[in-house]
């Protein structure tokens, strides 16, 4: 599937359901929904997001997954949420307010559901949700609701940062302490 410019545009501030069921191994959380996710009703969909890729990379899935089948993590022990619910274009369209709030409303899901591992996707949003200035990358000193925490890089095609291959990297390094 893929949106008109007037479905993308209609999507703003949209939500996704959460991809989450009872005692995952990871909870992965999104910074938003961008438009195209929102348009489709998958995570990750856009097509130049990495997320997918650095999934199956990072050896969580067997196979590249598509978007449209978000469905199938939750029987591989993942899931996906997001800090901030509703859907924008771009997330430095969030304000520090909406990531605070989104932080403490994830402490509540984590609580209720229980995975075993955190991963937010996003360090900006991991430090301003979390009010860690100073949080870098990978596994976190504190835990989330008795979950791990680990801070991944964000996935999105707009971070020219990481490539595919340092993404999936990253990812597997996750994947290698959620097996130990």
């Amino acid at each position: 599937m893929r949106p008109t410019k007037a479905e993308l545009a209609a999507a703003a501030d949209r939500t996704l359901p959460d991809l989450i069921a009872p005692g995952l191994d990871v909870l992965f959380v999104g910074i938003n929904p961008g438009l195209w996710s929102a348009a489709t009703g998958w995570h990750f969909a856009r097509p130049g997001n990495r997320f997918w890729p650095a999934l199956h990379r990072g050896g969580f899935t067997p196979h590249q997954l598509h978007p449209s089948e978000q469905d199938q993590l939750p029987g591989l022990g993942l899931g996906i949420t997001n800090m901030v619910a509703r859907a924008s274009a771009r997330a430095d369209e969030l304000t520090a307010a909406e990531l605070v709030a989104g932080a403490e409303i994830l402490t509540g899901k984590v609580a209720e559901h229980r995975p075993a591992w955190v991963a937010v996707v996003g360090v900006t949003a991991y430090r301003i949700g979390f009010a860690r200035p100073k949080a870098g990358f990978g596994p976190q000193p504190e835990t989330l609701a008795g979950a791990r925490l680990w801070v991944l890089p964000n996935p999105s095609g707009l971070n020219a940062h990481f490539t595919p291959q340092t993404l999936g990297a990253a990812f597997g390094e996750l994947r290698a302490a959620v097996a130990g």
